[in-house]
């Protein structure tokens, strides 16, 4: 097995387990925005260090930043941000798992993006597998109970829109960070990946520190008091976020992320396990064509 299927299948397990933690930080806590920042702020300084000690043991220099690696950073990190704000928002709205599956919406969006920024094409099974994805998005988007209403009504709704919405977000942040990982001149797969992590991260959580700071003082307080649990986003933040960035690095950031779609799986279990929430028979049937799509990925890719 190709190592780039084994890295994304890990970070969609920690992505689960993060978003798991963000729901009930959301839930209990704080307000979007913060559970946004408690993934930033408790995982950067982990990153870094984590980088530091790496470079130390495999006797490499940290990269130099061009140009291009700001640019593609910066504006990968900011998207990440609002995407990750929009799927928390989200969870107010439907499931965990259908939360979770709004956001992989960003499948085709992010193979658009990567056309359109890196030149990137597809292969004809590629295209078929992220097709299969986005059908089985619009089954997924018919909110409950509104099957007496005309289908264009039922799938524009709130849910739909947020889902859509960190989507385009998450494709501009995958496809930013694919790019400014390549654009860095040296260092192996992992020293690349985990230093545009560290970036990224440290610039988040100034960036979000300093707003929090201008507008919601209170919002920071709460996000300290509540780092039993941030802590632990913040670790499997890190976690699966250098899974991501590793896979990135190797493999097309379309292809990475439809394979992410196994996060399905991990997150149907999370939301009967541990939400206690019921998944309908249209549900599982738009998850399954979510499945077909990931295996051809791994069968043909």
């Amino acid at each position: 097995m190709q190592v780039w299927i084994v890295l994304t299948v890990a970070a969609a397990i920690a992505q689960t387990v993060r978003f798991m933690l963000q729901k009930h930080l959301k839930s209990t806590q704080l307000s979007t925005a913060g559970a946004t920042f408690a993934r930033f702020v408790y995982s950067a300084p982990l990153v870094v260090v984590l980088v530091l000690i790496y470079a130390k043991i495999s006797g490499q220099a940290l990269p130099e930043m061009p140009a291009r690696f700001w640019t593609l950073v910066l504006s990968g990190g900011l998207a990440q941000i609002l995407a990750t704000m929009c799927v928390v928002a989200i969870f107010a709205e439907r499931s965990f798992a259908i939360g979770i599956t709004f956001k992989k919406t960003e499948v085709v969006q992010t193979a658009i993006v990567g056309f359109l920024i890196l030149g990137e094409t597809l292969s004809l099974y590629g295209s078929l597998a992220i097709l299969l994805g986005f059908v089985a998005v619009l089954i997924l988007s018919d909110p409950p109970g509104g099957s007496d209403q005309p289908f264009l009504k039922r799938i524009m709704n709130k849910s739909a829109g947020l889902g859509l919405l960190s989507g385009v977000f998450f494709a501009v942040s995958a496809v930013g960070y694919r790019g400014a990982s390549l654009s860095l001149g040296s260092g192996d797969v992992a020293m690349r990946a985990a230093f545009t992590l560290a970036v990224v991260t440290t610039c988040q959580t100034a960036g979000m520190g300093l707003w929090f700071a201008l507008t919601d003082r209170p919002q920071l307080v709460l996000v300290a008091r509540a780092w039993k649990i941030a802590g632990l986003v913040g670790i499997s933040s890190m976690i699966g976020s250098l899974l991501w960035f590793a896979a990135f690095t190797i493999q097309q950031a379309a292809y990475v992320s439809a394979l992410g779609q196994v996060e399905l799986i991990f997150s149907i279990a999370a939301s009967a396990l541990f939400f206690r929430e019921k998944i309908t028979a249209r549900e599982y049937l738009g998850i399954g064509v979510l499945l077909i799509s990931v295996l051809l990925l791994v069968l043909f890719i």
